[in-house]
């Protein structure tokens, strides 16, 4: 029904209309809020466009099914191990499996079919670029751990979600490292600034639950911490650029995605319930204009 729908879920419409056993698994994969996958693949287009080999569309279409397949397994996972917090924060207490509409049995065996996409995908990769995404599952396992131990879950979310980066490079070319190391720095710090303008939906509840996150531990200070963030981010970025091809001209464009994220900033309202999950959707703009600038510097 269309209650069962989560309150920021973007396709109401489509997920309503599936059968209920098969809306409760959509919604368990978050299949209903596209722009999770969406910032899972930029990262995956930076690298594969930033090594300098073309479109490659190809590679990018399988890059992109890992991502949605991936981002699932990863929200069940997530899922199965936060039921009982989720049951205790009410933007999170419908979930499938928080409700009781899908059992942790039957999403294990959900897992493992959105697991099994994604060793389709991974067979298509060279063998170093296996390794590399096989290297993911630890962080990815340790994940839903992280908010019960540290005030910074996003910073390991960060590492998580800019992986695909470090698999799209992989994939093509086995140089500039440091190019690449600063390129990832930054879009950690970039996943970093996001998430925690996510994180401002849940705060009083987390709070009263015990769940930590920057959007917490910073307080009043959230927006000047999301600019340091975004700034950080932006500056690695140009980093990357410089250590890969050290010309003014390709540092210009980076401004279109720091103009993007400046306005993410000067916009964001942490009092107003609905502007922060905007401001965070925005992201897969910025991702796109990160995208890119990856092309212009890689393949000029």
């Amino acid at each position: 029904m269309a209650q069962d729908i989560v309150p920021d879920s973007e396709h109401r419409g489509l997920v309503a209309r599936l059968p209920q056993r098969a809306r409760d698994l959509a919604q368990l994969a978050r299949f209903d809020r596209p722009i999770g996958w969406w910032l899972l693949f930029w990262p995956c287009v930076w690298g594969v466009w930033l090594a300098g080999a073309g479109w490659q569309l190809v590679l990018l279409a399988w890059l992109l099914l890992g991502a949605i397949a991936m981002r699932g397994a990863g929200c069940v996972y997530n899922d199965i191990v936060d039921a009982d917090l989720d049951r205790q924060v009410a933007r999170t207490a419908a979930r499938p499996v928080a409700s009781g509409r899908v059992s942790k049995k039957l999403a294990w065996v959900w897992l493992l079919a959105l697991s099994a996409v994604g060793l389709l995908v991974l067979l298509q990769l060279r063998g170093a670029a296996q390794i590399v995404a096989l290297a993911s599952l630890v962080m990815v396992a340790a994940y839903p751990f992280m908010k019960r131990i540290t005030w910074w879950p996003q910073a390991w979310l960060g590492l998580v979600f800019s992986w695909g980066l470090l698999v799209g490079w992989t994939q093509l070319r086995a140089d500039n490292w440091d190019a690449l190391a600063a390129f990832y720095a930054g879009s950690v710090l970039w996943v970093v600034g996001y998430d925690t303008i996510y994180a401002l939906q849940d705060r009083e509840d987390d709070a009263l639950v015990g769940i930590r996150s920057s959007a917490l531990r910073l307080g009043g200070s959230v927006k000047p911490g999301v600019a340091l963030f975004y700034a950080g981010a932006a500056g690695l970025w140009a980093l990357g650029f410089w250590l890969l091809r050290a010309d003014w001209l390709a540092l210009l464009a980076l401004l279109p995605a720091a103009g993007h994220l400046a306005w993410q900033v000067a916009t964001l309202d942490p009092q107003d319930p609905a502007n922060p999950l905007e401001r965070f959707r925005s992201n897969r703009w910025a991702g796109a204009l990160v995208a890119a600038a990856c092309f212009v510097v890689g393949n000029a």
